[in-house]
């Protein structure tokens, strides 16, 4: 039988090899914090964004695309109906784009894409809808039977390309405001690296350390 002496030293040798095995172990407990493994795969809702002027009117131009298209959807009888198909084609469109722009930028999905120049490709958006949206409205008011729905679809046309007109000035120029800074930083970067190779070619002794 084994004493209390060698008992002891079987208990501490059992217990430092369980340390040990649970060192190696790669299944360690996380000491990450339970608020920031909360959400889908790491999502958060930026609210600075949606609190800000571009992001309110994004919703904005969904809510009118959206109300806009509904108006449409409402018309039963039309003749002709070049104009009405035209309109629906434009406001289904923009919902769907400006939907899933808005849905990107509030949730930060666009940072993990960072291949695609956002700012550009949401001026694009703003202009192409600002300018779809004033044809599609003008043939709709030219071409339509005066009905109530009608005439609605034609004023959130209108509301909808005046809100995407903003927009595109204000895109405008956060698009001018990004691309001088990247050019600052690539002629800042540049002149940097011309100012390093110059110091090596009037110092051969580093040349000769490198060697």
């Amino acid at each position: 039988m084994r004493n209390g002496e060698d008992l002891e030293g079987f208990d501490g040798e059992a217990s430092s090899a369980s340390m040990i095995s649970a060192a190696s172990s790669p299944y360690q407990p996380t000491t990450e914090p339970v608020s920031q493994r909360r959400g889908l795969g790491g999502l958060r809702c930026d609210l600075d964004y949606l609190r800000g002027t571009l992001g309110k009117m994004k919703v904005a131009e969904v809510v009118l695309a959206l109300t806009a298209f509904i108006c449409i959807e409402t018309i039963m009888e039309c003749s002709p109906c070049e104009g009405l198909y035209f309109f629906e084609f434009v406001s289904c469109s923009a919902l769907v784009v400006t939907g899933a722009l808005l849905l990107l930028f509030s949730l930060n999905l666009h940072t993990r894409i960072p291949q695609i120049n956002w700012n550009l490709t949401d001026l694009v958006n703003t202009g192409l809808s600002t300018f779809f949206f004033f044809i599609a409205s003008v043939v709709l008011a030219a071409l339509n039977h005066k009905t109530g729905a009608e005439i609605a679809a034609v004023v959130f046309g209108f509301l909808a390309m005046a809100v995407y007109a903003v927009n595109t000035y204000l895109a405008v120029r956060k698009w001018r405001v990004t691309s001088r800074q990247q050019s600052s930083r690539q002629s800042s970067d540049y002149i940097r690296a011309r100012t390093e190779s110059r110091e090596v070619v009037h110092r051969p002794e580093i040349q000769r350390l490198d060697a």
